[in-house]
């Protein structure tokens, strides 16, 4: 459907090089966008670069760290040169570490809110002068399920992901007027690298997930792909400073 058609566009997805991002970066192909895969594991990169060709579009692998503020505007301009621009900014690079409270570090403190936050801004700054030259843009950043809920062995990530999603409407109502539209997806438990972490921590997890989730199962990448395409393209461009859990129901139950 021509709402959703991305053929034409360019988008750059950090961490898009596994799970959720290259869940979200496959979506985005085969909706016809042209990829740019954003991350610091190089042959994860170049592995996502070669599945996401496969699809038949356009896609280039950039090696990023977003801490680094020089790297993230290469990244932009790299993009730039070589797809010629950039319409479509997925923030998805983040990190976690599982601990209580007092357990933290606050070297881990500030890696966290770091990596998960002001990486988050600084993408969503890097990208901004070129919206403005292109006369549009989408942004989507990730959130998570800790974005709403207390989460006792990981409030930093927690603190950060409601973080993302304050950034995101401030961002969407200081942006509007530039036909920039900023919208956070919040992923309920997906099945990725970073959860199969969580469940060897917790072992009970997998269960405790499945019968908390009304769907009875966890999520997998690709369930993504559908509100990242949403997201993107013209069907919401009436559509701005949201969060749209995609978690099967998980934070619509009690139980």
């Amino acid at each position: 459907m021509e709402l959703f058609d991305l053929h034409g566009k360019v988008a750059l997805v950090t961490g898009g090089n596994g799970g959720i991002g290259l869940g979200i970066a496959r979506g985005l192909a085969q909706a016809g966008a042209d990829v740019a895969i954003a991350g610091r594991n190089a042959d994860k990169t170049d592995s996502a670069v070669a599945e996401i060709t496969g699809l038949g579009v356009r896609s280039i692998g950039l090696s990023v760290d977003v801490l680094d503020e020089g790297q993230v505007q290469r990244m932009v301009q790299d993009t730039v040169t070589v797809l010629g621009g950039v319409d479509i900014l997925v923030a998805n690079a983040g990190t976690n570490f599982r601990k209580r409270p007092e357990e933290y570090s606050l070297a881990e403190w500030h890696q966290l809110v770091n990596t998960n936050l002001t990486g988050v801004f600084a993408c969503c700054q890097a990208v901004y002068p070129e919206f403005k030259r292109r006369g549009a843009g989408k942004i989507v950043t990730i959130g998570s399920m800790a974005s709403i809920f207390g989460f006792d062995v990981a409030a930093v990530y927690a603190a950060t992901k409601g973080g993302v999603v304050q950034l995101s409407r401030s961002l969407a109502s200081a942006w509007a007027t530039d036909n920039i539209q900023v919208n956070c997806i919040l992923p309920g438990w997906i099945d990725t690298a970073l959860t199969q972490g969580a469940r060897r921590v917790v072992p009970a997890l997998h269960t405790n997930v499945v019968d908390r989730t009304p769907a009875e199962r966890w999520g997998q990448p690709a369930d993504l792909a559908g509100a990242a395409v949403f997201y993107c393209s013209r069907a919401s461009d009436f559509v701005t400073g949201t969060a749209l859990p995609v978690d099967g129901g998980f934070s619509s139950s009690m139980f």
